[in-house]
């Protein structure tokens, strides 16, 4: 006798045991994710693609390099994915023939069976600090955009993500600006972004930026907020805080304020070390959960109202070989398919 997949029977549980409410709010929210493998626990990508199917509303994910498993995986799934060159490839990207070589061995033989959504060149290059990377990073970018044209591909964008350590200051968020030796850096990625249309990627993580009295600011939970007497602002979350820094950043640095933000990564640990400030089950849920809503509502940040944004949640998976304990536990769901907490992302019915 055939036996029932773990994760049906978990999702059966689920639903007998979950809120109607929560159900509710579930099918109107779509989410991307990352998805990591430092792990030797993980199921099999074709499982991994049909569990966020049919189970999830979750409807695109992004990986750290361009994996053929889970590109063959997610064919025909109507989830995208958002292939990464890792940081160690991109000098060798930075002419025409090797980008296209790159596209003709890692994307050709899969689009547009499986959507790809985005190529990253590399990954927070600037806070890694590899001279040779960053140098690299934007004839990169610019030799695979135009990889892409020559092999008709122009629904496939090109970027790259960064980390928050650009910015030199963020509190309040009409003091936000680019770090002087990033600004040099960023100031033609953005002129490529506008040119060419294309996302400016930030990973936004108000975990690393939260001190014990701003807590449940950073958490989305009830707090006396942020003041900017500068733009007459108030903040209620430190997510938009962050968003609207960067966003004041781009403004100073040449009025690139119309340059899309895509969130590549943002996450908060749900375990950790005994007595790591701000880490439990309660704050991820409360911080993942509300991100998932925020993003999708349409409200926007104070200085950017009424938008949505394309955002990835870090991460799809608990990775048990990652070398902190909170760093093997940002995961969104255990390796069985099980939901460490549901932020809203789980099908009342699977399809």
């Amino acid at each position: 006798m055939e036996k029932t997949p773990l994760f049906l029977l978990f999702f059966s549980l689920h639903i007998l045991l979950a809120p109607s409410t929560a159900i509710a709010a579930a099918a109107s929210c779509s989410i991307g994710v990352n998805y990591g493998f430092w792990a030797d626990n993980l199921p099999p990508p074709a499982q991994v693609a049909a569990f966020l199917k049919t189970h999830t509303t979750i409807d695109r994910i992004k990986i750290f390099d361009a994996n053929p498993d889970v590109l063959r995986a997610f064919a025909n799934t109507g989830i995208s994915v958002t292939v990464t060159v890792a940081n160690a490839d991109v000098p060798s990207l930075a002419k025409l023939p090797a980008a296209q070589a790159w596209i003709a061995n890692n994307i050709l033989p899969f689009h547009p069976q499986t959507t790809i959504r985005y190529i990253l060149v590399g990954n927070e290059v600037l806070y890694w600090k590899d001279k040779t990377v960053i140098a690299y990073t934007l004839p990169a970018m610019k030799t695979l955009h135009h990889a892409l044209h020559l092999a008709n591909l122009t629904d496939i964008r090109v970027s790259t993500p960064h980390a928050l350590s650009f910015l030199a200051a963020s509190e309040p968020p009409s003091t936000g600006m680019f770090r002087r030796f990033d600004a040099a850096i960023l100031r033609p990625i953005l002129d490529f972004h506008n040119r060419t249309k294309t996302p400016f990627m930030v990973n936004p993580y108000p975990f690393f930026g939260f001190r014990p009295e701003t807590l449940d600011y950073a958490v989305f939970r009830p707090n006396r907020g942020l003041y900017d007497k500068a733009t007459r602002k108030n903040y209620t979350n430190m997510f938009d805080e962050q968003m609207d820094a960067i966003y004041i950043a781009m403004k100073k640095l040449g009025n690139y304020e119309g340059v899309e933000i895509v969130i590549a990564e943002t996450g908060w640990p749900s375990a950790g070390d005994p007595n790591q400030p701000g880490v439990s089950l309660e704050n991820a849920l409360s911080y993942n959960g509300n991100v998932v809503k925020h993003v999708n509502s349409g409200k926007g940040t104070p200085l950017m109202p009424n938008r949505t944004f394309e955002t990835y949640i870090f991460a799809l998976f608990n990775e048990n070989l990652k070398a902190s304990v909170s760093e093997r536990n940002y995961g969104l769901f255990k390796p069985d398919f099980s939901p460490v907490y549901d932020v809203g992302v789980m099908r009342s019915t699977p399809v």
